[in-house]
């Protein structure tokens, strides 16, 4: 099911019963367009929820000033015009729904197509009669969509720009989706509270987008690595804190937001995430990133998708659990000489391999990673 937003106006989903007709002829009838507001730019304009993938969910205000901000940015980031058309998987209640087919189109008037639910096949519909141009999301809508049974070359033609973030965004990734769907296809980096806050442009290098997850979206963005790793970001397009002040205080430093994601900047600004401090599974004493394991497995040719996750184990603490999602038999045999080929620790190499149809996946796209910690519990000791 879809709507779809031309510019300056909005076509809600037809389960509104006639809302959206009523608001689209209020829009139309030669009323002229508000430009003055009595919101002031410090003023919270909207509350999101993070995911809860790790932990419960947080309330995550965001100003009229920052979410203005972050949508002319972004314009500039993507190189957005127009005559782009984006088509969003993604709930208008998450952070990349609201800033991609809300505001921006607010800000540029381009048009929107929105989706009430994921579905490949629908998705490959709506790209070809919309002439979608411009797709962002994890991995995992990419993913299905490649696989689809329906789809070919010619129906994602108009495909310029195709924006990956999230977990397992892997240089392999970039590669499969750049050849699939003949689109500049990069990595993106931000969250709820920081919302697309690296990226790369089209004049850096192709290595640089599929590689790294971008440099600062913002010459406003200041990145810092803490101890252990972990990545702090500050700047105007930030969230202005949680609903709960106690929350805000355990993850805001002066200013520094504390991500909880591990991260590494080199000398000329560019951002590789390793994975989250609450990702990481330590085994007999070592620290295994699961984004790590994950990129390893995902680089296979026969590896669609991976997820790895820590397993109790009497012995050693930890072992390392690799979901997949393959289009040939893939077992455990062939995961040891593969991570042998590559020169990979043999401490990382995962010692059990799970073949899955499809990874869970949470609203926005995400790979539920505590559904699959779960599934782990039945698998025999």
């Amino acid at each position: 099911m879809l709507a779809t937003i031309e510019p300056r106006v909005w076509l809600e989903p037809s389960d509104v019963r006639g809302a959206g007709a009523r608001l689209t002829a209020l829009l139309t009838d030669g009323a002229a367009p508000v430009v003055r507001s009595a919101a002031r730019p410090a003023d919270v304009a909207v509350v999101l929820f993070t995911s809860g993938s790790t932990g419960a969910p947080k309330a995550v205000l965001h100003t009229q000033r920052g979410l203005a901000c972050k949508a002319r940015m972004m314009i500039a980031a993507h190189r957005l015009m127009a005559a782009d058309s984006v088509l969003m998987p993604a709930p208008l209640a998450h952070v990349s729904g609201l800033l991609n087919a809300v505001l921006i189109p607010g800000v540029l008037p381009m048009k929107a197509a929105l989706m009430a639910r994921w579905d490949p096949d629908d998705a490959l519909d709506a790209i070809g009669r919309e002439g979608t141009t411009f797709m962002i999301g994890p991995p995992t809508f990419f993913v299905s969509l490649m696989g689809a049974s329906s789809f070919d070359h010619q129906r994602v033609a108009s495909l310029r720009i195709v924006s990956s973030g999230g977990a397992g965004v892997t240089p392999a990734f970039v590669e499969r989706a750049s050849a699939e769907l003949g689109a500049w296809v990069k990595r993106t980096y931000g969250s709820t509270e920081a919302p697309t806050v690296t990226t790369s442009t089209p004049t850096d290098p192709p290595d640089r987008a599929r590689d790294t997850d971008g440099r600062a979206t913002s010459p406003h963005l200041r990145m810092r690595i803490a101890g252990g790793g972990e990545l702090w970001l500050r700047g105007p397009e930030l969230f202005a804190g949680y609903a709960s002040a106690e929350q805000t205080r355990a993850a805001v430093t002066r200013g520094w937001f504390h991500t909880g994601d591990v991260a590494a900047v080199d000398d000329d600004g560019w951002l590789t995430i390793v994975g989250r401090i609450k990702d990481i599974i330590i085994r007999g004493g070592e620290n295994i990133a699961a984004a790590e394991v994950e990129g390893v497995l995902e680089a296979h040719p026969d590896v669609r998708q991976a997820v790895a996750v820590g397993v109790p184990d009497d012995r050693l603490g930890e072992q390392v659990c690799a979901f997949v999602v393959t289009a040939a038999p893939f077992d455990l045999d062939a995961c040891r000489r593969w991570f042998a080929e590559r020169g990979v620790a043999r401490f990382k190499t995962p010692e059990r391999i799970v073949v899955i149809d499809e990874l869970p996946v949470l609203a926005a796209g995400k790979p539920d990673r505590a559904a699959l910690a779960r599934r782990t519990r039945d698998l025999p000791r």
